[in-house]
């Protein structure tokens, strides 16, 4: 189960890191591409994955899962999300909507390691 965990740690991160990078090369014409929405999607269905290996005891860990920090991190993923959806919708976006989802994938991220 370790290397499932590991490939799903991988997974989780190339999507932060997808969504992070169409963010910032899609500043000059600012638009939500279709990327971002894959991986914020591949973000939150991993983390949520994650989760749930550590929490069903299926590693063998013995830390302990802190859920503010996992509170935290969803509600981010869930915000960065609502907002891919959203921007979707429109033609295009500012740069402003744009540096606030590059912004907030780098607090989520911040938030992983740092905490």
């Amino acid at each position: 189960m370790d290397i499932v965990y590991g490939i799903l740690v991988v997974l989780h991160l190339l999507g932060w890191a997808t969504v992070l990078g169409a963010a910032l090369a899609t500043m000059k014409s600012p638009k939500i591409t279709p990327g971002m929405l894959h991986g914020v999607l591949t973000a939150l269905v991993t983390g949520i994955a994650l989760v749930g290996i550590r929490e069903a005891g299926l590693l063998d860990s013995s830390r302990e899962l802190d859920m503010a920090k996992i509170a935290i991190k969803l509600g981010i993923a869930l915000v960065v999300t609502a907002l891919v959806i959203i921007g979707r919708r429109r033609e295009s976006v500012s740069t402003g909507y744009l540096g606030g989802i590059a912004g907030l994938v780098v607090v989520n991220v911040a938030v992983a390691v740092l905490w």
